[in-house]
C-alpha cells in the first residue's frame, strides 16, 4: 500500500512539473511573440498583438483546465482509496453469513444424548467465537422482532394479521438480517403484522 501511495505521489509531481514545464515553454513563445511584435509594432497592425493576447489567454485557461482536472483526479483516488480501506472486510463477512445460519441451525436442535450435548456445547463455543471476530471487524446484527418494518433493513416475505399489534411491525424474524458498518449485506426476512 505504501509503495503505491509513493508511485502515486512521485507520478503526480511528474505529471504537475510536466504542466509546469509546458505552461513556462508555452509563455516563453508567447514573450518573445510579444517582443517581437513591440519592436515591429510601428510596422505591424494591433490586431497581431490582440491575437498573442487570445492565445495567451487560451494557453493560461488550458493550463488551469488541466491542473484542475489533475486535482479532481487526486481527490477522487484518494476518496476511493478510504472507501477501500472502510469496507476491506466485506467480501469476507458476506461470506461467513451462511456459515453464521449453519451454526445457529445446528445449535437450535435439541440433544437428547450426553454425546450430543457436549457436542453442542463445542458447537455453540466455536458460533460465540465466530460472533465475536465478526463484530470486531464490525458486522451487526441488524434488528428485527417487535420493530417497525423498515424497507431499507427488512425484506417482508409474509403477512399476517395481529390485532394486538400496530400495523407494519415486524411480527417474526425468519432469517437475520446483517450489517457492515453503515452498509447493509443482508436485510432481515421477517414476517410484518398488516
Amino acid at each position: 500500500m505504501k509503495e503505491e501511495q509513493n508511485l502515486s505521489q512521485s507520478e503526480e509531481k511528474e505529471v504537475v512539473n510536466n504542466l509546469e514545464e509546458e505552461f513556462v515553454e508555452d509563455k516563453e513563445v508567447v514573450n518573445q511573440d510579444e517582443t517581437q511584435s513591440n519592436d515591429e509594432m510601428t510596422n505591424e497592425a494591433p490586431s497581431e498583438l490582440e491575437l498573442l493576447q487570445k492565445q495567451l489567454d487560451e494557453e493560461t485557461n488550458r493550463h488551469l483546465r488541466l491542473r484542475a482536472d489533475y486535482e479532481n483526479f487526486k481527490r477522487r483516488a484518494q476518496l476511493d482509496r478510504e472507501s477501500a480501506e472502510k469496507y476491506k472486510s466485506q467480501g469476507i463477512l458476506s461470506n461467513l453469513l451462511p456459515a453464521l445460519d449453519n451454526f445457529e441451525r445446528a445449535i437450535q436442535v435439541e440433544s437428547v444424548s450426553e454425546e450430543s450435548q457436549s457436542l453442542r456445547k463445542g458447537l455453540e463455543m466455536v458460533y460465540k467465537t465466530l460472533v465475536e471476530a465478526t463484530e470486531r471487524e464490525g458486522l451487526q446484527v441488524i434488528d428485527a422482532e417487535g420493530v417497525s418494518f423498515d424497507p431499507n433493513l427488512h425484506q417482508a416475505v409474509m403477512t399476517e394479521t395481529d390485532d394486538s399489534k400496530e400495523s407494519g411491525v415486524v411480527l417474526q424474524e425468519l432469517q437475520k438480517g446483517y450489517k457492515y458498518k453503515d452498509r447493509v449485506l443482508r436485510p432481515s426476512m421477517v414476517k410484518v403484522n398488516e
